[in-house]
């Protein structure tokens, strides 16, 4: 592949898991967009699937990778090898990317300095109740910004600032993204968030069970790496609150059975008061939110704030996961 002056080559990693169906319409999402074929590149990388998902990425003339038992870091650093491109674009097989997308893509990273882009994920229509107040954890600017991090579902970045930080670190299996944003930030490079960068995310959580599942998996590594970052208050947020959480809970239960009722409602008023805060960033989109609605983003809060929680002394699985999925979304994590 020789990139044009004005149309640089991006190539496209893609890890899958038994995710045909939803493989197949991210792939074809990417040869939708208005963007020369021959400057495009995709590379489906899979991680022992029994459903035919490799076969799916051959039929859309996708490059197919086989790897077994691995996690979604090295799965992405050995499509990342493989690629021929000076940029590379992950997406993940549940996602759905806007016609525009790739030529967005590149005329940010054209910017100065500018080595990653991306965008927080969208929900998709006709999304449980669950997941439009999950959707509401997002932040989404309405103008190209500078961010700490983007989720590695949909992210572009230049592979020389790839190769530089060395990649994904492959030790984590969750919270990769955060980590290699950070070391890219480190570098003295920019993230930009840019929304027309638009990726629909079919994974989100449709239940609460779901939730739960998918957070206690993905807050497993999220105390580690926030560690690694720089040692402010506002960095470190995610990973005081989920310690407040577990001490506050610890305390209400500690008392309850110590019949020391005063404790417990003040461990009882904080694990409130955080799943307040964390609600209140939810409906903060809504001019006029119901009463359903603040009961909906509490809720949701609740169990998200729970199982970050959880996370600090119990490690979430991929079966626990699946299984609170159900089979309509059974393999949301679809690279994993």
């Amino acid at each position: 592949m020789t990139p044009r002056a004005d149309r640089p080559v991006v190539s496209f990693v893609i890890p899958v898991r038994n995710d045909a169906a939803r493989l197949r319409r991210c792939l074809d999402s990417i040869a939708r967009n208005e963007y020369p074929a021959d400057c495009v590149e995709v590379i489906v990388v899979d991680n022992g699937s029994r459903d035919g998902s490799p076969d799916v990425a051959r039929q859309c003339g996708a490059r197919v990778l086989l790897i077994s038992d691995a996690a979604v870091a090295d799965l992405r650093n050995r499509g990342a090898a493989a690629a021929r491109a000076g940029i590379l674009a992950f997406v993940d097989a549940d996602h759905e990317i806007d016609p525009h997308w790739i030529r967005h893509a590149v005329a940010t990273l054209a910017g100065d300095d500018v080595a990653a882009a991306g965008a927080p994920y969208v929900s998709p229509d006709g999304a449980t109740w669950v997941q439009r107040r999950y959707d509401g954890l997002r932040t989404r600017p309405s103008e190209p910004a500078d961010v700490e991090w983007l989720g590695s579902g949909n992210l572009v970045l230049r592979r020389a600032v790839f190769d530089e930080v060395g990649g994904f670190d492959t030790s984590l299996e969750t919270c990769e993204d955060v980590d290699l944003c950070q070391r890219i930030r480190d570098r003295g490079h920019r993230i930009v968030c840019d929304p027309k960068l638009r990726s629909i995310h079919f994974g989100d959580p449709a239940s609460l069970s779901a939730l739960f599942a998918g957070e206690l998996w993905r807050g497993r590594n999220n105390l580690r790496v926030t560690l690694r970052g720089p040692r402010t208050l506002r960095h470190l947020r995610s990973a005081l609150v989920p310690i407040a959480d577990l001490a506050a809970a610890s305390l209400m239960l500690a008392a309850l059975a110590g019949h020391a009722f005063p404790l417990a409602a003040l461990g009882g008023s904080t694990v409130m008061a955080l799943a307040g805060m964390r609600a209140s960033m939810m409906i903060r989109r809504d001019w006029k939110p119901s009463l359903t609605g603040v009961a909906q983003a509490f809720t949701v809060a609740l169990v998200y704030d729970a199982a970050r929680a959880a996370a600090l002394v119990m490690r979430g699985n991929h079966r626990l996961r699946r299984a609170a999925e159900g089979p309509t979304h059974a393999t949301a994590n679809s690279h994993s």
